[in-house]
């Protein structure tokens, strides 16, 4: 009786084990896809589907870029307003934001917020986007966007 005891206790425990673990990888894949498919969407999403986080994200974009633009001196370094765009970013869990769109399409709105036009905007929008047209596209998005 006690080998059969013996036995049976190991068996329990392995079988505990293995459900443990597949419980465990379970949670692990379902979480994984739950963030594989919150950062996908803000990467696809248009500007009429903006999630509430998002929205806050571009906001906090558009009024970062105001009050640089307004603050900075003329022919000041990009590189800082980069890091602080960058900054904001990594505080609201976006990843990937040089090429996410609402980064730029926030840009556009902090520009028109600064009351940015002609010349200095074109440059603006020009240096900001790093010369990339699809940037452009999305700053001047956020821009016509704004009130």
């Amino acid at each position: 009786m006690r080998l059969c005891s013996g036995f049976l206790k190991k068996s329990l425990y392995s079988c505990a084990l293995i459900g443990l673990s597949i419980s465990i990888n379970g949670c692990s894949i379902s979480y994984s896809s739950k963030s594989i498919s919150d950062s996908t969407s803000s990467i696809v999403s248009s500007p009429s589907s903006v999630s509430g986080k998002s929205k806050k994200y571009q906001n906090e974009i558009a009024d970062y870029t105001m009050a640089y633009v307004k603050s900075s001196q003329p022919g000041a370094g990009y590189d800082t307003f980069l890091k602080g765009i960058s900054d904001i970013a990594a505080k609201e869990g976006v990843t990937n934001w040089d090429q996410d769109s609402l980064t730029y399409r926030g840009i556009g709105k902090g520009l028109k917020k600064a009351n940015i036009e002609g010349a200095a905007y074109e440059t603006y929008k020009k240096n900001f986007a790093r010369g990339d047209s699809n940037r452009m596209a999305d700053i001047q998005s956020g821009y016509e966007a704004e009130e």
